[in-house]
């Protein structure tokens, strides 16, 4: 990987919106795989989760970014912020960000990212990193199967990339840079809502993520119905235990790629959530 240099994205952005990328590959057909007889309905384009009824009042900010550090990290004679683009390009270098990132529309995809890791399903046409290669692998025979321990070297390279960003810097951008992405979260169905708290909201649930009490949890194959059968079995698992099926997405996601990775992604998350809570003032 080429070094970073000092035009950082956020870290959270990579890591949080990593997961998702982590996913893509999961999802993409499987939704496919699993149509019954009804479609669910066609989602608008800018949004790809159901936005919350309209709020009688604007709920209370609980994370406020912290608008002086945002002053602090901008330059004077750079008034104007960079592009996603053009930041993800400074930070990965442009073979990384080939490799790795869909740079369109990249504020919108990175706040319907982080939300949709937050919730139970989620739809993968606007995720923000490439498909991880490879096929999801399973062991042993039966009913249940255990997740192969060589599943995990498929996310090595991706979970490097995420865990190896500046997190100080990478902070800073998205600080600099939050206006566009509040401005994005609330085109994508949430006005008066406040970003920052949808951010470390979906963190913290990604950090309660429980560890299977019996090692790698078991994986199974659930019933389709239907008259189409299934020619990719591998994007249909789900796990046995109820309990880490019903989790969110994005602790599902947690749960597949392993635990050194689980234990890396989690260190990294929590470095950044100390970075965008603003200290309590006394």
């Amino acid at each position: 990987m080429n070094r970073m240099s000092i035009a950082a994205i956020a870290a959270t952005v990579l890591t949080v919106a990593g997961l998702g990328g982590l996913y893509w590959w999961q999802q993409r057909e499987r939704h496919a795989a699993q149509v019954a007889a009804a479609a669910p309905p066609a989602l608008p384009q800018a949004s790809a989760a159901a936005p919350p009824a309209s709020a009688a009042s604007e709920p209370a900010i609980r994370h406020p970014v912290a608008e002086s550090a945002v002053a602090a990290s901008a330059p004077v004679v750079d008034a104007k912020p960079p592009t996603w683009s053009t930041a993800l390009n400074d930070l990965l270098g442009h073979s990384a960000v080939t490799r790795f990132v869909l740079t369109d529309d990249f504020a919108n995809r990175f706040v319907v990212t982080v939300d949709n890791l937050g919730r139970q399903h989620a739809a993968p046409r606007l995720w923000p990193l490439q498909p991880t290669p490879g096929r999801f692998s399973v062991t042993g025979q039966g009913e249940l199967r255990g997740i192969a321990p060589e599943n995990a070297r498929r996310y090595t390279p991706l979970v490097s990339m995420l865990t190896a960003v500046d997190s100080r810097r990478a902070a800073e951008l998205y600080l600099r840079l939050y206006p566009q992405l509040q401005r994005a979260y609330e085109e994508l169905g949430y006005p008066g809502r406040h970003l920052n708290d949808r951010v470390i909201e979906v963190i913290d649930l990604l950090l309660a993520t429980p560890e299977p009490a019996s090692g790698a949890p078991l994986m199974q194959l659930p019933e389709i119905k239907g008259s189409v059968p299934s020619t990719q079995p591998w994007l249909r698992y789900e796990f046995a235990d109820p309990a880490l099926q019903s989790l969110s997405s994005g602790q599902r996601i947690l749960l597949r790629v392993g635990p050194a990775h689980r234990q890396a992604l989690k260190a990294k998350l929590a470095e950044l959530r100390r970075l965008l809570v603003r200290p309590a003032t006394r």
